[in-house]
């Protein structure tokens, strides 16, 4: 690889650090990882082709055109967390991840115990997902920042919203969605 392609390649990761909190390969070794697959199976449930997803990870290509994939990304490192925390069993995550490929994106985790708690609301971690995707399906990251930052001045708890929700991790998310309830 040449010195430009190493360039391309380097600026391509750090745009995926941005969009996706990680460069994909990172991403995509891990899902690998924890949900036992290969990489033509991972492909085949995101719904790229092997070369697609090879471009993507090895940083040829920098962002997934597809808003349904990214959803479908997201879906993926959910189980993934399940999974790696016990929660969710390899045969069970089998059965989830043919959900994943069968969805369009949106709500696909579509498992009631997941999907709401004993009233019947959606849980906490739900609403937050949601709201990410709809932020993440409207623009990249590191477009979210660059508006929190905008803001900032005038609006800082706007730019906060865009910035955890539209950029950060689902954990701090639901942390900052907890802490402003009630």
């Amino acid at each position: 690889m040449d010195a430009a392609q190493q360039d391309a390649t380097a600026r391509a990761r750090d745009l995926q650090r941005n969009w996706y909190g990680e460069p994909l390969g990172a991403l995509f070794r891990r899902l690998i990882d924890d949900l036992g697959l290969n990489q033509a199976r991972l492909a085949s449930v995101l719904g790229l082709s092997a070369p697609m997803l090879s471009q993507l990870m090895s940083g040829q290509r920098a962002k997934i055109g597809n808003p349904a994939v990214v959803q479908r990304v997201q879906a993926l490192q959910e189980l993934s967390s399940q999974v790696a925390d016990g929660r969710v069993s390899a045969a069970e995550a089998a059965e989830r991840m043919e959900e994943v490929k069968k969805s369009a994106g949106g709500s696909v985790l579509n498992n009631t115990s997941q999907t709401t708690a004993s009233s019947g609301a959606p849980t906490v971690r739900r609403v937050v997902r949601e709201i990410q995707s709809l932020l993440r399906s409207v623009a990249a990251a590191g477009d979210i920042i660059d508006a929190a930052d905008s803001l900032t001045p005038t609006h800082p708890e706007l730019a906060e919203f865009l910035r955890v929700y539209g950029a950060g991790r689902t954990a701090d998310a639901v942390a900052h969605y907890e802490s402003h309830q009630g």
